[in-house]
């Protein structure tokens, strides 16, 4: 009977196949979600209301979509109106994007605008300017404020990445899958599953923990 450490080694180079296309898509949606998401929350408060009330709205909106129901109209209908084909590797990166942009610029958003008025008081009258300000002061803060939470999207972000193996990307899940097809040992399969995303993200997890308690009382 196989085991889980005999799966892995008689379908390693299948499950590094999956593993590959699994962090290739995290590292993209993370990117491209943290940086834009980031200067739209932080666009949305300074610079431009308007932009703020339209990313509150498109949150609110995407807040009431399935993920799995987004990520399959973007692949099948939207496509069809275009009438252009993509492949699902990148639709699930546009998806989880979008998604991933919004959920951060509200939480870059919501920070900036709950940042403390009498901080930036006090170190006007201990002579800061504009730029010290924002750098000393206001963006340590605010980064201590929303990183655990940013973390804790990131995560949901790889997860949400099993979708794609839906859409015929062979991604980790859809690899596990078609091994468990083959020899149908599914505690062991499902097993090695979990165990490679608890090696990747139980230590991202637990530095966001880390950080929430570590800064908790600060205000």
């Amino acid at each position: 009977m196989l085991n889980t450490i005999e799966i892995i080694i008689k379908y390693r180079e299948d499950f590094l196949i999956g593993l590959s296309v699994t962090i290739q898509m995290t590292i993209i949606i993370w990117i491209v979600g943290v940086t834009i998401g980031s200067i739209l929350g932080i666009l949305g408060t300074k610079y431009s209301r308007s932009i703020g009330l339209l990313s509150k709205i498109v949150s609110f909106l995407l807040g009431g979509i399935p993920v799995l129901v987004f990520l399959y109209w973007l692949h099948y209908p939207f496509q069809n109106i275009l009438n252009i084909q993509i492949d699902g590797f990148y639709t699930t990166i546009l998806t989880l994007s979008i998604l991933n942009i919004f959920l951060v610029a509200e939480q870059v958003r919501n920070a900036v605008e709950q940042f403390p008025r009498d901080y930036i008081d006090s170190a006007e009258v201990c002579g800061f300017n504009s730029n010290e300000i924002i750098r000393k002061i206001q963006f340590p803060y605010i980064l201590r404020q929303i990183l655990p939470a940013i973390i804790f999207i990131q995560v949901v972000m790889m997860h949400s990445t099993l979708f794609a193996s839906l859409i015929s990307v062979d991604e980790l899940f859809r690899i596990a899958s078609r091994v468990n097809s083959e020899i149908y040992k599914p505690v062991e399969v499902y097993s090695t599953l979990a165990i490679f995303f608890l090696l990747i993200t139980l230590p991202i997890t637990g530095f966001a923990y880390w950080l929430r308690k570590r800064y908790a009382f600060i205000k």
